[in-house]
């Protein structure tokens, strides 16, 4: 009868449980986390700076790349510090409104790197358009009034929707001992350990999940169907192929991010597919933030010669 008290007690605070069941990979994991999390943090700061600095880059294509930079440090900062901190301690534990926060800030950068992307898209479709038919144009289409207004639009939707779903979540009450198998404060793992009627908070997060995901993917396949339609109509093979070029970046960073958060949708919420479920939100949290800043600098010959610049100044400096 206590056993059944205690399992059933309103909890405060919640352990995770990461990768415990697999110890001898949590030293190797830590390093290759804290690694991956350094390379984030200087190429997503890097690359920003560089922005700045180069007069060129003071574009609307910049101008979106630098926001969805900052939301990879700012969702790759919540999740990565607590995950090493579960790696290397035994203390896995945090406060029920620890973890709330934890999802909010999460949720709301995911869903609003969602729409940052369709953005992208949509600029690269305007800018692909304007350049066929009247380059003066773009600046005009794509003003910078209209730029803040879709990132600022972007931000106030991936807000909302997260003040939606923890809502819902504070809503529901946690029974003992709190355990969530998962890394992280995520919905589904969250939703696992309540012994409330979880359904509300079920069918928002699942309603929200679809309009925002289905609404940015929309977007982003409406654009770069136009934006496709517009190259096959280009008489010039090398316009062919510099158009191809300029979207070939956007296109791979998009591809990776929505292939992940497809993975997940389609992984079944088993017991049997939890590793899977954990390792495809490591690679969603901590190696998407990591490799935008490469995809972007590496076929960029603005940002690269901006950065040889840079540094053959810093040498020719240290010369003297």
């Amino acid at each position: 009868m206590v056993h059944v008290m205690i399992n059933h007690s309103s909890v405060t605070t919640f352990i995770l449980v990461g990768f415990s069941e697999y110890p001898h990979l949590q030293p190797p994991l830590f390093l290759m986390v804290m690694a991956i999390y350094s390379v984030t943090l200087v190429g997503n700061i890097g690359i920003t700076v560089v922005r700045r600095i180069n007069p060129k880059l003071h574009t609307p294509m910049y101008f979106f790349l630098s926001h969805l930079l900052f939301l990879d440090i700012c969702y790759s900062s919540v999740f990565t510090p607590k995950l090493m901190e579960i790696l290397v301690t035994e203390h896995r534990t945090i406060s029920l409104k620890g973890c709330m926060a934890h999802f909010f800030f999460g949720c709301a950068c995911v869903i609003t790197e969602m729409f940052m992307l369709a953005v992208m898209a949509y600029d690269r479709f305007v800018a692909r358009h304007s350049s066929t038919c009247n380059p003066l144009l773009f600046s005009v289409a794509m003003s910078h009034q209209l730029c803040v207004l879709l990132v600022a639009g972007s931000y106030v939707w991936g807000g909302l929707c997260a003040v939606i779903l923890a809502h819902t979540l504070l809503e529901l009450s946690y029974c003992g001992p709190g355990i969530i198998n998962h890394s992280g404060c995520e919905d589904s793992a969250i939703i696992s350990v309540s012994c409330s009627d979880s359904s509300f908070s079920q069918m928002a997060c699942l309603v929200i999940s679809i309009l925002s995901e289905g609404s940015s993917l929309l977007i982003t396949m409406a654009s770069y169907v136009f934006i496709v339609i517009t190259i096959i109509k280009m008489p010039s093979k090398g316009g062919l192929q510099n158009a191809f070029s300029t979207c070939t970046s956007h296109l791979i960073a998009i591809c990776i991010f929505h292939g992940i958060i497809l993975l997940l949708y389609c992984v079944p919420n088993a017991n049997s597919s939890r590793l899977l479920v954990k390792v495809a939100t490591v690679l969603y949290t901590v190696l998407i933030p990591m490799l935008n800043p490469l995809i972007y600098s590496l076929r960029n010959k603005d940002l690269k010669e901006t950065v040889k610049r840079l540094i053959c100044t810093k040498l020719h400096s240290q010369s003297i």
